[in-house]
């Protein structure tokens, strides 16, 4: 349906495009209005997020500019199309939020790049959809459409935002200017040469100036922050304009996902299902005999710790993801014309789907043994949460096999989502002090060198250590903590952290009964 000039657009469309040579780029309502938003948001970007390594309170602030500036151009009708998804706003700021409570570089990562995907997703189904009714595959293919179909909105908002005929106009006396400036560069020169050689102090303050490398730093600075002003704009136009769009109603999300033409037959599917289920189920009785019920504290003859975890829990991972492939391709491809034929399918696969469950237990406790024999690391922990997600994805599986099976890919979206909110929860560097020194006994010490090594969010941890066992060790830690970029009270209010700011005090604690 066009939409004629004389008409009132609603402001959250994107009108059809103009017929010029740029013709395939889209045409916004409100130009101006979103130019000034982008330019807006672009601005506080930048000021915000300058120093990319000392993120702290800045980045929640920015992403709730962004928040701020789409309900602004979107207007109360806005808000209501999008109030179906607005609950991927609770993860989005709180996952955010962490940035400026974790230090670690490690969650720092994770918490960015899951913002960046929850605001991805916000904004392809910020005016219609439903983020529930993507398939397994939608979500990366709205990513990537989100991180795409931006690029075209910047030069939008320059083709309708701005008058190019005022600039043309303003183009001739900026020439006039410029003219001007060449005709004043020599008579300068002339009289300042004069005036240079009239009076020592004013010759004295010129060589200062131009000597010093004060003016060279402030051009720099000055282009700098312009080039990401301007860049964080552009990201900023994307953003607003790709939300605002006018929806087709063939795009991702606006139905369910529709089922496809089944291509398996439900005998060939069964004897696949039947012989991976008898495979499991002899690999799990061992696991049971010898992991579960025989409560293996060391690793099985011939092997050592490292051997039998790590080369035990790769193998081991890669089953449990290959045969959620397997139950997931089975469920879409494979033909069941009868109730009797859905029930044995379900049950068969649903078998598979709990022996893989305990092989992933399997795999868990391979590396608790490991853990228990070296200790925790950062690496260490994260895959245990991974290996509790894909877990968690599992059993939603097996759910989603006899109840709303168009609901798995959301679910398994969720879990994700839980899966970063516990490592935030758990703290990971102080988790792994604490377990470290539990597993160490008397005098015995965790290595030092690795834990003063973890971030500021393991500094109670670490004092409480140091205090108690190492005292010598507090000037290194006072080091370590207080002299951390970002860290002092001199840092800027945007560069503020929780586990920083916390680990200073600590330090200065620590340091000073050393020091008396």
């Amino acid at each position: 349906m066009s939409v004629s000039a004389s008409s009132s657009p609603e402001p959250y469309k994107v009108l059809s495009a103009h017929r010029s040579p740029s013709s395939w780029l889209p045409s916004v309502t409100k130009p101006r209005r979103m130019l000034v938003a982008a330019l807006a948001v672009g601005y506080a970007t930048q000021a915000l997020l300058y120093q990319p390594g000392m993120w702290g309170v800045s980045f929640p602030l920015v992403v709730l500019v962004v928040l701020g500036a789409l309900l602004w151009m979107g207007g109360r009708e806005g808000w209501e199309r999008a109030r179906p998804n607005a609950w991927l706003i609770v993860p989005l700021v709180v996952v955010s939020g962490f940035v400026a409570v974790r230090d670690s570089d490690w969650l720092t990562g994770v918490n960015v790049l899951t913002s960046a995907v929850l605001m991805m997703l916000l904004t392809h189904f910020w005016a219609a959809g439903r983020v529930a009714r993507l398939g397994l595959m939608g979500y990366p293919r709205v990513v990537l459409n989100a991180s795409v179909q931006p690029l075209r909105y910047p030069q939008v908002l320059l083709r309708d935002g701005v008058n190019l005929q005022g600039v043309r106009q303003h183009a001739v006396g900026l020439k006039a200017l410029a003219r001007g400036l060449l005709l004043a560069v020599p008579v300068l020169f002339v009289f300042g040469v004069l005036l240079e050689s009239a009076d020592v102090a004013f010759s004295t303050a010129v060589e200062r100036l131009l000597s010093s490398e004060v003016l060279t730093e402030v051009v720099a600075v000055a282009t700098a922050r312009g080039i990401a002003t301007v860049f964080s704009a552009c990201v900023a136009a994307g953003i607003l304009g790709h939300a605002l769009r006018r929806r087709s109603l063939d795009e991702l999300g606006e139905q369910e996902e529709a089922p496809v033409a089944p291509r398996l037959g439900l005998i060939e599917a069964l004897t696949l299902v039947f012989t991976v289920d008898a495979l499991f189920l002899v690999f799990a009785a061992f696991q049971v005999m010898y992991l579960f019920i025989g409560d293996a504290t060391s690793p099985a003859p011939g092997y050592t710790y490292a051997q039998y975890a790590r080369q035990g829990f790769s193998e081991l991972m890669l089953v449990s993801t290959l045969t959620l492939g397997l139950v997931m391709a089975l469920a879409r491809w494979t033909r069941r014309e009868s109730r009797s034929a859905e029930l044995l399918f379900r049950g068969a696969t649903s078998v598979m789907v709990a022996l893989t469950l305990v092989i992933v237990a399997s795999a868990v406790k391979r590396m608790g043994l490991y853990e228990d024999a070296f200790g925790y690391t950062q690496l260490r922990l994260y895959t245990h949460v991974f290996m509790f997600a894909l877990g968690g994805v599992l059993g939603w599986r097996a759910v989603t096999l006899w109840w709303r099976p168009e609901r798995f890919a959301v679910g398994a979206f969720v879990t994700a989502l839980g899966a970063v909110l516990a490592l935030n929860v758990i703290n990971p560097d102080a988790f792994i002090v604490r377990h470290n020194l539990a597993r160490v006994s008397g005098e015995e010490l965790p290595d030092l060198d690795y834990l003063m090594g973890l971030s500021a969010d393991a500094a109670p941890e670490v004092a409480a250590l140091l205090s108690e066992r190492e005292p010598e060790w507090t000037e290194r830690f006072f080091r370590r903590y207080v002299l951390h970029p970002g860290a002092g009270p001199e840092s800027a209010w945007r560069e503020w952290n929780l586990a920083r700011r916390q680990a200073t005090f600590l330090a200065d604690r620590v340091a000073k009964p050393a020091a008396k």
